[in-house]
């Protein structure tokens, strides 16, 4: 066998398995992403767990926790810490939650960061929440009567549609920076095993569409994406949400989620203080970034659709202080391991944004 096929077919074989563990054990809300593209593995000795992970900068960055069970997840993230320390590397945990906070929140050998917050809602109170809510119904009706109608799309439908892959690309055109990867992978259209999407359409056009993660331990989904055409109709991303929070309901779940809101203070943790390097680095980036990403922006939308509760977030590094040089790591995990080259490429995207926008006006300058 050709050495290139023969290491295709160990990928698929491990990409398989760590599918099959996470929808056996998955319980934080990232665990699903383990599966997409440009993730590593590292299964453990017992058969019944694995980590996924990427390589950056000399930190392995798991993207959430060790999938496997709660009564393993200290045994387990301590075999994973000592098989990245034979290699010489460190180990951070991007998008941990309780329960792995809960196994190092009184480590000295590991330091937790505050990375923001995540939404929560049980499906079957939503209906509720939209009765008491008129500024949620009114976009909903704003959708409607530009014509948009939502539907839930089966899989192998969507994997053939070529429409959703136009809507995705337009989308990511329209954004300050370059593809961002890891946890937050937008080519997902190729694995959709175990992943539900819900499609909304305009005429013959589709002008968004959702795409949802299982949660399997919790009985819940993750709104893993929401790409929506520039020219979408007010109101088509809630619409689309509003959709499938009420299938899931009808369906018994019990749980879903947005998923992280980068920055956000809303989980309310009185006990936790960010370094002070890192507060004055994040409230900057809050600041100045939107341009590249608006924190503020995505904190509100999230919040305008009345979250039940939202739960904290964290990184958690196995080191005394988190340092730049995990923070740097997590960044090139994000950027392919080119921080620069994508930020190079945002300022590049927002020169010809302005150059764009000056020409428009001195047409309109000159038409009049």
């Amino acid at each position: 066998m050709d050495p290139e096929e023969a290491l295709s077919d160990n990928r698929t074989a491990e990409y398989a398995r760590a599918r099959e563990l996470v929808m056996r054990h998955g319980w934080n809300t990232t665990c699903f992403q383990i599966v997409n593209p440009g993730i590593e593995y590292w299964f453990g000795d017992d058969g019944n767990s694995v980590v996924g992970y990427v390589e950056s900068k000399g930190v392995r960055v798991v993207a959430g926790a060790p999938v496997c069970s709660k009564e393993s997840l200290p045994r387990v993230s301590g075999e994973f810490e000592t098989a990245a320390e034979t290699k010489g590397l460190n180990v951070c945990y991007f998008g941990a939650e309780a329960r792995l906070d809960a196994v190092y929140r009184d480590s000295a050998d590991h330091s937790s960061v505050l990375l923001g917050a995540q939404p929560v809602w049980h499906p079957v109170n939503w209906p509720s929440i939209v009765s008491k809510r008129r500024s949620l119904r009114a976009q909903f009706n704003r959708a409607r009567n530009k014509g948009v109608a939502v539907r839930e799309m089966l899989i192998d439908e969507a994997r053939s549609d070529l429409r959703l892959r136009r809507c995705l690309h337009d989308w990511l055109e329209s954004k300050g920076l370059p593809p961002l990867h890891f946890v937050i992978e937008p080519e997902t259209l190729d694995r959709l095993e175990n992943r539900r999407v819900f499609v909304a359409e305009r005429g013959r056009g589709v002008v968004a569409f959702l795409t949802l993660s299982p949660i399997p331990q919790r009985a819940g989904w993750l709104t893993e994406q929401f790409p929506h055409h520039p020219t979408a109709p007010n109101g088509t991303v809630e619409l689309m949400m509003d959709t499938a929070i009420r299938k899931l309901a009808d369906e018994g779940y019990e749980y879903i989620t947005l998923g992280l809101s980068p920055l956000s203070k809303r989980a309310n943790i009185d006990r936790f203080d960010n370094p002070i390097w890192l507060t004055f680095l994040l409230g900057w980036m809050r600041r100045h970034g939107r341009r590249f990403y608006n924190f503020d922006g995505l904190d509100h939308f999230k919040s305008k659709l009345s979250p039940e509760y939202w739960e904290p977030v964290f990184a958690i590094s196995n080191e005394p202080r988190f340092s730049g040089g995990t923070l740097w790591a997590i960044a090139s995990a994000f950027a392919d391991n080119r921080p620069l080259a994508v930020f190079a490429g945002g300022l590049v995207k927002a020169v010809r944004t302005e150059a764009a926008n000056v020409h428009s006006w001195i047409l309109k300058r000159i038409a009049k």
